[in-house]
Parts: C-alpha cells; structure tokens; sequence
C-alpha cells in the first residue's frame, strides 16, 4: 500500500502525532513503505525496535509485521502500515500522557510494586501500563482515569510484557478484550492463560541480600547439571 492509497483521515491522524519516536517511525513509512529493525537500530539508535512499533500502535495506527532481507543476509523484522480501516478514530487520539495523580493512586492501591515480579521499586523505575493493551481495547473516555485498568510494572516485565502480547494472535487479529482479561499480564493474580497458551508462570527476582541465595542457587544447578528453573520446580514439588 502505497501513501496515495491511504484514507486523508488516516493520513491526517499520522501528522497530529506530535511524540518523537513514533512520529520517526510513521514519516519514515510514509517515505519508504516500510522500516526494518536494522534501521531502527543503526540508523535511528533505537535498541528495542518493538517497542518503537509499539508506541505506534498506541497512537491506534495500525503496523503489521513482516520479514526482509537485513544487510548481513539474514531474516530481520520490518514494520509497516496495516489495515487503515482498523484505526481507532472513535477513541481518544492516541495514548495520552498519563497524569501523576494516576501513578500516586495505583502506588496508593498497590504499594511501589511491579505487578508481574511482585517487589518493590523505587517509583521511578515503575512504568503504567494498560493491563489490556491499548491496540485491543483502545482509550475510552468512560474508563480513561480509572486505576483498577492500569497497572504498575518495571521496565522489564513491561518490555517482557509487550514481547508476549505482540505475539499474540488476539493482539494481531482478534482484538477481543474479554480474551484479555483472563490473561496473565493484564490480571497476574487470576488468570487463564498466558497470551492464549495454556501455560502457568512465576516470575521470580532475588534483589539485594537475596542475590547470595541466587548465587548458591546457580553453583547448586551447576554441580547437578540441572537448569535454575528444573531445579526450582523440584524443589517445589518435594514441599507442595
């Protein structure tokens, strides 16, 4: 699809993103067609190419992705515009800037926690997050400022977090919230599924005094030849 065959309403939603990596990766688009994460990295110094999709997508421009040839001969990931009748015109534009009052609530409700690793952060290093992603169920004006569809998360469990989601098939085609809402990384503490497996996970971090107990943890692994996951889960299963 070329740039004459969009929408002018999804051309003019593409100039009215204002932020700057999203807007690089849609002017981009819109000169060449597509951009891959080779030219994200090296070209624009983004080092998580999918999170500059995703700040894309959040402003309810859809991008499919797709696989090219990157400069080495290898198979890279490339983005670019997918479907326009999928836009979010009849929600809010965009992902708008979340209020500092929002966070204080949910450090209020919750403490200074990450919801996926369940330990405490400095509320610096904790990030809100939709706990339905923003391309399913966009920003509606009725439960924009309501905490209980936000959660707290650390930079990496958001970034594990917008791995998996992306790779999901409601996240790609169906946009079915109700699917998200059984979903471990929108309700961590009751869910069904994870990213629509049938799978059951624990996210575990050892911090300060607890990184020894993980160090004798990995020598222990080691001299059993065993991985640090196998090992935990038989230890689970002798006290369980």
């Amino acid at each position: 699809m070329t740039v004459l065959d969009l929408p002018q309403a999804f051309l003019d939603k593409c100039k009215s993103v204002t932020a700057k990596r999203p807007r690089t990766v849609i002017d981009h688009i819109l000169t060449y067609g597509y951009i891959t994460t080779e030219e994200l990295q090296e070209k624009y110094g983004y080092n998580h190419p999918p999170r500059a999709a995703r700040d894309v997508r959040e402003q309810g421009i859809p991008l499919e992705t797709f696989w090219v040839t990157g400069s080495d001969g290898r198979k890279i990931g490339a983005y670019r515009f997918g479907d326009p009748t999928t836009t979010k015109y009849s929600r809010i534009s965009g992902r708008t800037a979340f209020a500092k009052a929002l966070k204080a609530e949910l450090i209020r409700l919750h403490g200074n926690r990450c919801a996926i690793y369940l330990e405490e952060f400095d509320p610096r290093d904790l990030q809100i997050d939709h706990r339905i992603p923003f391309e399913v169920a966009g920003d509606s004006l009725a439960n924009k400022d309501d905490p209980k569809t936000y959660m707290l998360l650390c930079g990496s469990a958001n970034r594990a977090k917008s791995w998996s989601c992306e790779h999901c098939a409601n996240w790609q085609e169906l946009k079915d919230s109700e699917i998200c809402q059984k979903c471990y990384w929108a309700f961590p503490e009751d869910y069904d599924h994870v990213a629509m497996r049938q799978v059951r996970r624990a996210d575990l971090m050892w911090i300060g005094a607890e990184i020894e107990v993980y160090d004798r943890l990995k020598k222990r692994t080691m001299e059993l030849q065993k991985d640090i996951p196998e090992f935990i889960k038989e230890i689970i299963e002798k006290h369980v």
